[in-house]
């Protein structure tokens, strides 16, 4: 069973908060290097073992320098996001460019940046070729079909936008190869926030001998294969955390049984992890600030979707503590809601919890991927801040919470100064 405790006392909470006002989102730091340190020490009996954090579940170049500080990269999937890993300090092929329908320019810069280009499509070889040039390394990514059972989150393969199927990724190396690529890497990515720990394993499995495949009928030798995210985090707190000593040791025998006796020794093993990286260690601190009783209970709450839009968007559950209270019976049931007008800005729905009184701070928890990242401006609200809690336990604000300023400097318009 997973354990839920926030990392802040009550007091210095309070402290907090009389500097930066609620709602923000706060990162444990020292959390967040423990978690990565695990990951490599699990994998470090693969070749030079890659991390590739994906750069969407949390753009804040403060949380990549930590993970490049700790030996990780980069995975990134636009033109800001290849430039925030830059500003981190995360360089060349520690990027990898996960190609999505992407412009010219997206390609462009990663060739600057000596990044690794990963292919969504086999048509992508000739625009690559012509808008921006080939990377010294080029991957292509897999969409194995019906080879494998996506889980609910990605969905089936087959219904899938993204990779090539098999017959077009041996088509897709071969292009690449007789135009003079001579570094390939191969990714794939058909799960996601996965808690079965034996789905990675076929994956590995799966890519392993993709990897025997493409050496037998090209005599091409990849150098990595990156198994891509996917590994879920326990948001309820009876769901249990996967173990990354297990999957390693799942792959272990599968590289052994596979990789080995091709030859192929030596290969290394990417993973693009996000939310399992910063996920557990995100905190959505919030003020309960309205109490409404109508056919439910209701506690508004002075967030909302615009600040995790989760819980709306796939109906997620984020674990929700009232501070002060982590010990008091759970005899009270509301709709925990926020103030965008969307019937669907509910943080919980039917939630028991203690008795709420005007003024609780209420904090929502493992909003530290895909929580602040997803933010948005619809009914004109305003992103909240990020703060970052330091190894040293002092707190630093890594992103300042938008100002109106902010939303409406990009309009052109002679109107009234505001």
């Amino acid at each position: 069973m997973a354990e839920k405790i926030f990392p802040i006392a009550q007091d210095k909470l309070e402290e907090i908060i009389k500097e930066y006002p609620t709602p923000f989102h706060i990162y444990d730091e020292a959390a967040i290097r423990k978690n990565l340190r695990r990951l490599f020490k699990a994998f470090d009996w693969v070749p030079g073992f890659r991390e590739h954090y994906a750069v969407k579940a949390a753009p804040n170049p403060y949380l990549l320098e930590i993970i490049r500080e700790e030996g990780g990269g980069a995975d990134c999937s636009s033109l800001p996001e290849l430039n925030l890993a830059d500003m981190a300090g995360i360089k060349g092929e520690k990027i990898m460019l996960t190609s999505n329908d992407t412009p010219a320019d997206e390609f462009q810069r990663a060739i600057e940046l000596g990044a690794i280009i990963n292919l969504d499509d086999i048509s992508h070889i000739e625009y690559l070729e012509k808008n921006a040039g080939f990377p010294a390394c080029l991957s292509f990514r897999y969409n194995p079909g019906d080879a494998v059972k996506g889980n609910a989150i990605i969905g089936n393969p087959t219904e899938a936008k993204y990779g090539l199927t098999h017959d077009q990724l041996i088509h897709a190396y071969r292009i690449a190869k007789d135009k003079g690529v001579k570094r390939f890497g191969l990714h794939t990515m058909v799960i996601s926030n996965e808690l079965e720990e034996q789905s990675f394993i076929n994956t590995a499995r799966l890519m392993f001998n993709t990897a025997v495949e493409i050496k037998e009928k090209l005599g091409i030798k990849l150098e990595f294969v990156n198994l891509g995210g996917g590994v879920g985090i326990p948001y309820r707190p009876e769901q249990e955390a996967v173990n990354l000593e297990n999957v390693s040791a799942g792959i272990k025998k599968a590289y052994e049984e596979i990789i080995i006796p091709a030859g192929l020794d030596g290969l290394s093993i990417a993973m693009e992890l996000g939310r399992s990286i910063t996920g557990p260690y995100g905190y959505l601190v919030t003020t309960a600030i309205h109490e409404k009783q109508t056919y439910k209970n209701y506690i508004g709450l002075d967030a909302c979707m615009a600040n995790l839009m989760r819980p709306a968007l796939y109906g997620a559950y984020h674990h929700i503590v009232v501070v002060g209270k982590e010990n008091a019976p759970l005899d009270h049931t509301y709709d925990v809601t926020g103030s965008l007008c969307e019937n669907n800005d509910k943080f919980a729905i039917d939630r028991q919890l203690p008795k709420i009184d005007m003024g609780d701070r209420i904090i929502i928890f493992d909003a530290g991927a895909h929580g602040h990242a997803m933010g948005f401006n619809y009914n004109a609200k305003l992103r909240s801040a990020e703060l970052l809690l330091c190894e040293d336990g002092s707190v630093k604000m890594i992103r300042r919470a938008e100002t109106q300023d902010d939303y409406f400097a990009t309009l052109h318009f002679d109107g009234s100064k505001f």
